[in-house]
């Protein structure tokens, strides 16, 4: 009988996660968005989370805990249970942040479990209806002729938009200070209200600006022009040769997570990014979906981290900026 006690022990623990799995979820599952409401990954996370509501019958609620670059919502995740029952949607700034802050409280390969990227979205340069520079090159010209005029509002240091304006910055030779808020929803208050000149952010968030006429679309950052946008030129078509970025999001889990469990969520994720109605609402917002699976995730992550640390480091970008 003493051999046959650790024998079934061990059996039970291997069970365990795969119940986990089959039960998953019983119970509200909570997704933290570590941003004000009414920013890009607000928005996708409420889409997302309505959906995998209505297919489990359980009910997924969003949680914005803002502050410290997302940092404070995000290390509230990583000390959760990994249980699958709170959640992390972020965005690339996630990868990027840590490169260029000494002071994050986690470590994104260790102290998370990478469940899906969901996709990506082409980011928007606008700028404040009052400027006059009609498209990327004559703005490009003015803030050239007027150095340290011009202001960039980011949502976040090491958020895609942050380091679309450094790389701007440094791939023009152009000299302007660029001004970090604590998400998406204010930095875009205060350009609407013209007290910043310019935003670089996802289309969700800027595009009802510009189609108010508040915010003017001069370049998109993608490769190539969009559809939904034929007329607005790339930065690349603008003067910067080559010239790409994107802001993608992704799901996390807390470390140590049963990897049947995140692929389970990973499945269910994919259902609701390729339902009908889901694939409309972010489609007309130029999110290109992804779905990736939890291994293939992982690998993204490591190539993104190389690439903006790369960045980082050509641009001498500094946490002051």
């Amino acid at each position: 009988m003493k051999l046959l006690k650790p024998l079934i022990t061990a059996a039970a623990l291997l069970v365990a996660p795969l119940a986990l799995a089959q039960d998953y979820p019983n119970k509200v599952v909570r997704i933290v968005v570590p941003y004000p409401p009414g920013g890009t990954v607000d928005a996708v996370a409420r889409v997302v989370a309505a959906r995998l509501s209505e297919n489990l019958g359980q009910q997924f609620i969003v949680d914005n805990r803002a502050g410290a670059s997302g940092t404070i919502g995000s290390n509230v995740v990583a000390k959760s249970a990994p249980d699958g029952y709170t959640l992390l949607l972020q965005a690339s700034t996630f990868v990027a942040g840590p490169l260029l802050m000494s002071n994050v409280p986690y470590e994104v390969e260790r102290d998370f479990t990478p469940i899906t990227n969901l996709g990506a979205v082409p980011l928007l340069v606008t700028v404040h209806a009052g400027i006059p520079a009609r498209n990327f090159k004559e703005f490009m010209g003015a803030i050239k002729a007027q150095p340290k005029k011009y202001t960039f509002g980011t949502s976040a240091v090491g958020s895609a938009s942050h380091l679309a304006q450094e790389a701007i910055k440094y791939e023009g030779n152009l000299d302007f200070m660029i001004i970090p808020y604590k998400g998406t929803a204010p930095a875009l208050t205060d350009a609407v209200g013209g007290h910043i000149s310019t935003m670089v952010d996802a289309l969700p968030s800027t595009m009802p600006h510009v189609k108010s006429g508040k915010l003017r679309a001069l370049a998109v950052t993608s490769a190539r022009r969009l559809p939904s946008l034929p007329d607005v030129p790339t930065v690349a078509e603008s003067g910067l040769d080559g010239f790409e970025m994107v802001s993608w999001y992704g799901l996390w889990g807390p470390a140590k997570m049963p990897p049947d469990l995140a692929t389970k969520i990973q499945q269910e994720v994919v259902k609701a990014l390729r339902s009908e109605q889901v694939a409309k609402s972010l489609g007309e917002q130029g999110f290109i979906v992804s779905g990736a699976t939890p291994q293939e995730f992982r690998t993204y992550i490591r190539q993104e981290s190389e690439k903006y640390a790369r960045l980082i480091k050509a641009a001498n970008i500094k946490l002051e900026n």
